[in-house]
């Protein structure tokens, strides 16, 4: 009988991994005291996720929740604040941004998101660029990018147009109203939605189906459909320029300005 391959330290401080079932890497995204907001490590750390799962001899399939409520809602606002004027901390993060998903598009494994509570900005780039997507029914998902004077940048340009059509992604990217777990399904933006104590029981029940399949076949036929993301990649890329232009437009410095979450 082959050995199960040892667990593996990913050297995150604010991601917990667990291995809950054979060939099933668990990541819990961990600042629940901030709604598991994004601060520059937590930022950085989502940037290699990715990488590390690929890596990870023990893991053939990976789910991602959030500790607490929320699954993530996005950039922590002290974060941003401080860094309203600092081109090299803008740059860090579109850099990590560009990793993040491109590296999602890319990655070998199989990824499914456990969306237990809210969910934006980067948090919800993980989330909907996740393989399959299990939500939180009662749970808002919100793109709010132009609600601060940004355009919507870090994945919306690349995977919502493909998920749930052109003029659904239109209808709340340029509003930036927020959407329930039961209406993000209905339309076609996650791949199922489940009451609030089954969300993490399903993606898990999903992960392990996954993990007893062939590795090879399921990532090459997760490559294969990857391929409608990667000839978007330069409308993505587009997008995230645009939205680093108005970070230093006066509407996002008014937005921002005593902001806190």
């Amino acid at each position: 009988m082959t050995e199960p391959a040892p667990q593996q330290d990913y050297g995150f401080r604010h991601v917990l991994i667990d291995y809950p079932a054979p060939g099933v890497v668990l990541l819990t995204l961990n600042r629940p005291d901030r709604h598991n907001a994004a601060n520059a490590m937590l930022h950085e750390e989502l940037s290699h996720i990715p990488a590390r799962i690929d890596a990870d001899g023990g893991a053939r399939v990976a789910v991602v929740t959030g500790a607490g409520k929320a699954f993530c809602v996005g950039g922590d606002y002290a974060d941003i604040a401080a860094g309203t004027d600092d081109f090299t901390y803008k740059l860090n993060g579109m850099r990590e941004t560009l990793q993040l998903v491109s590296s999602i598009v890319d990655m070998r494994k199989p990824i499914i998101s456990a969306i237990n509570g809210p969910a934006a900005g980067a948090g919800l780039a993980l989330a909907l660029l996740a393989d399959i997507s299990v939500a939180n029914e009662e749970a808002n998902l919100s793109d709010g990018h132009t609600k601060i004077g940004l355009a919507a940048g870090d994945h919306a340009a690349l995977i919502w147009p493909l998920l749930c059509s052109l003029a659904k992604a239109k209808r709340y990217l340029l509003t930036a109203d927020k959407i329930s777990g039961r209406e993000a399904e209905r339309i076609g933006l996650v791949s199922e939605a489940a009451s609030p104590d089954q969300v993490l029981p399903r993606a898990l029940e999903l992960a392990e189906q996954l993990a007893a399949l062939s590795p090879l076949a399921v990532e090459l036929t997760k490559r294969s459909l990857n391929s409608w993301l990667r000839q978007a990649m330069p409308s993505f890329e587009s997008s995230l320029g645009y939205e680093m232009l108005t970070t230093f437009s006066p509407d996002h410095l008014a937005a921002m300005s005593g902001k806190d979450r």
